[in-house]
């Protein structure tokens, strides 16, 4: 965002052809600065080398290497299209943050939320799944008209985008809160089968486990 003072959020992963385009744009402003919402490579993995191309700062959440400097929670940065406020939103991973853009009553939202579908990963970490529910509300509680995720297009109606994540969460935890209670001797991996029908490919079996399995640390946690 930005034309002459620009940040470049979440510059993506280390391809040639999508560096060279951004290194492109950046080489026409006076100064960037890229933001991180969190450490996945698909967001990061061209920071460093857009930041020694165009002598950026690199800023993000405590913990990611190559950092300039560590953003806490409220901390900005300024472009010439307005601020951006960092907001810690765990729940995809334990260090996300989300800019809050106030000139446009926009947040951009890296993983937390995707342009398409009603889910994304929750699975990274014990109390992710709590921390996902409260970083929606958080979301939910900003006075702002669009969001901007990371994937996908933007959501131009941010009530009902937090809304169906939601509904989506809270839905799973409670068919493996019902599957667990119908078949208290089942593992994971049976758990998985019993909730997701025999739905889920094979490539696909690990991650849903995981996933699983932290819907039942936030129910061995909170009921």
């Amino acid at each position: 965002m930005g034309r002459r003072r620009i940040a470049i959020i979440d510059p993506g992963p280390d391809v040639d052809s999508h560096v060279r385009a951004l290194a492109s744009l950046g080489a026409r402003a006076d100064s960037v600065t890229l933001l991180l919402t969190h450490g996945h490579d698909d967001h990061v993995a061209a920071a460093p080398r857009l930041a020694a191309e165009l002598d950026a700062e690199v800023f993000g959440p405590k913990g990611l290497e190559g950092l300039t400097s560590p953003l806490d929670e409220g901390d900005s940065v300024a472009t010439d299209a307005g601020v951006l406020v960092a907001l810690h939103t765990p729940g995809h991973t334990r260090e996300h943050l989300a800019f809050h853009w106030l000139e446009r009553r926009a947040a951009f939202v890296g993983d937390h939320l995707l342009g398409r579908g009603d889910t994304t990963w929750v699975a990274e970490y014990p109390g992710c799944v709590q921390d996902y529910l409260d970083s929606l509300a958080r979301l939910d509680s900003l006075d702002v008209d669009v969001l901007y995720p990371a994937h996908g297009p933007p959501l131009e109606d941010p009530r009902e985008a937090v809304a169906r994540f939601r509904h989506h969460r809270l839905e799973r935890i409670d068919q493996v809160r019902r599957a667990r209670a119908s078949h208290p001797e089942a593992d994971s991996e049976r758990l998985v089968d019993i909730v997701y029908g025999g739905t889920v490919p094979a490539s696909m079996h690990g991650a849903a486990r995981k996933s699983l399995e932290a819907v039942l640390d936030h129910l061995d946690a909170h009921g």
